[in-house]
């Protein structure tokens, strides 16, 4: 696996948590499974191995010397530290603007890849994930084509949100050391640009998404961020695949950040995580008494941040109490920050991100919020059904697959009216229906949404590519 993250080392979103926690899964379905990262600078050094040093990788007449580190984890994980590309603050940019140099940061990223697959994991199979990873694909049809190592390598190219697209301009094709016939509608050029996601588009052998619903989704103009008719052209090869979560890590029975914990069996405790977390984010403990929205996200427009703004004085006068976790684009932390401001008693929100403090949400809201105008797969709703936590959501790609009307609330249209009307639903059952809230409790937290049968799907997949399915 190629993958610009793996959590818990580098993690902004749910790739991380993919890349983190497959490999465990498909180890049981009989796969070997390594995965690359860069080495960031929030990545400590101490427990790995140096296996490989020096490695100079060349683009062109550009030398960048890295080295190959093999961390500690469950599976072979192998890091390619190269510190002048990637030893910043930021994985792919700082305070909202992305590294200037993005296209030479990935693209010696994908060449290290092929290094570590030639000398220490031979591999029948790149499974590479995202624009970061577009250009192995890419590099493999061209530059690596009548490489004897890699003849009959094969190429998996996963979408997590195809909103992140690798843009870059005309000239990062040369610099990138990529063949200059790649550069026409059929392979990386986009609009007078070059398109890294493309690399993995146009030339991997299979495609796929992470729910089925976002798989249909991106081949319409609506959801396809202008690359639909290329995802058309290739729908014979595009499927998709729900993501699983690692109840290891996210379990209401086990969860060592929880001030108590409970199981569907016995709900006392989840009483004491709301009761505390009113606390922790400073409301009064009179919204106890309140239904309580969690919210555990990016603030950004794609994660619906424009919405939950723009009713938020709606939601407060119907009664709600709101905690917010997460940050984003400056526009909208501050927006949540005035809401926050505006309504000291009902909505509280910090700032940042607190891996303790998310835990602590998903068990002490009563409602959790999602209300995105897409989302590929989504963990946080499924989090939020095994920690008994009902979802709010907008009924889009990985979110319409996994809340259904026994488990959570859904609502079709992106506007602040479908939002409150969906909220407004919920919380009459809240208040009026005990017993039917209760029932939705626990038939969410009796859900298997766990990496065994993703992981199965995968391997299948893996196994029809090579050709022994």
């Amino acid at each position: 696996m190629v993958a610009s993250e793996a959590a818990p080392l580098a993690k902004t979103g749910g790739l991380a948590d993919v890349v983190g926690a497959l490999p465990s899964a498909l180890h049981g379905c009989g796969d070997e499974v390594a995965v690359v990262i860069p080495r960031y600078e929030s990545i400590d050094l101490a427990g790995a191995r140096r296996v490989w040093d020096p490695l100079p990788i060349f683009l062109g007449p550009a030398r960048y010397d890295a080295a190959i580190y093999l961390a500690p984890a469950e599976y072979p994980l192998y890091l390619v530290d190269c510190p002048a590309l990637y030893e910043r603050k930021g994985l792919y940019g700082e305070a909202g603007v992305d590294y200037p140099d993005n296209h030479i940061r990935f693209a010696v990223f994908a060449r290290a890849a092929f290094a570590v697959a030639r000398y220490l994991f031979p591999t029948e199979i790149f499974h590479c994930h995202d624009w970061q990873a577009g250009l192995v694909p890419a590099y493999l049809r061209t530059t690596f084509a009548s490489d004897p190592t890699f003849l009959g390598v094969k190429t998996l190219f996963t979408i997590h949100n195809l909103g992140y697209q690798g843009l870059f301009p005309r000239a990062a094709l040369a610099e990138a050391a990529l063949d200059p016939s790649l550069y026409r509608p059929e392979g990386l050029e986009f609009f007078g640009r070059v398109s890294y996601i493309k690399g993995g588009i146009s030339f991997a052998d299979a495609l796929n998404t992470v729910s089925p619903t976002y798989a249909r989704e991106i081949q319409t103009p609506e959801y396809g961020f202008g690359l639909d008719g290329a995802l058309r052209a290739r729908a014979d090869v595009l499927s998709g695949i729900l993501n699983g979560v690692d109840y290891r890590e996210w379990n209401p029975e086990t969860d060592p950040y929880l001030p108590a914990r409970y199981a569907a069996g016995n709900l006392a405790g989840k009483r004491i995580c709301k009761e505390q977390l009113l606390a922790e984010f400073g409301l009064p403990a009179s919204a106890a008494k309140a239904p309580l929205i969690g919210i555990v996200s990016r603030l950004t427009r794609q994660k619906g941040a424009d919405l939950i703004a723009e009713v938020a004085g709606e939601i407060v006068t119907a009664g709600f109490c709101l905690v917010a976790l997460g940050n984003g684009e400056p526009e909208y932390e501050d927006v949540f920050r005035r809401m926050s401001a505006e309504h000291p008693d009902q909505i509280a929100v910090h700032i940042g991100f607190d891996n303790a403090l998310a835990h602590r949400v998903e068990a002490g809201a009563d409602l959790f919020l999602m209300p995105s105008r897409y989302e590929p797969c989504g963990l946080n709703q499924i989090y939020s059904l095994r920690y008994g936590t009902v979802p709010v959501v907008r009924a889009t790609g990985g979110l319409d697959d996994t809340i259904g009307e026994g488990t959570g609330f859904k609502f079709a249209d992106y506007s602040g009216q479908a939002l409150v009307a969906g909220l407004r639903e919920a919380g009459l059952v809240f208040a009026g229906e005990a017993a039917r809230w209760q029932a939705m409790m626990v038939r969410g937290m009796r859900k298997d949404f766990s990496w065994k049968r993703s992981a199965a799907a995968y391997s299948a997949l893996y196994r029809q590519l090579l050709g022994t399915a």
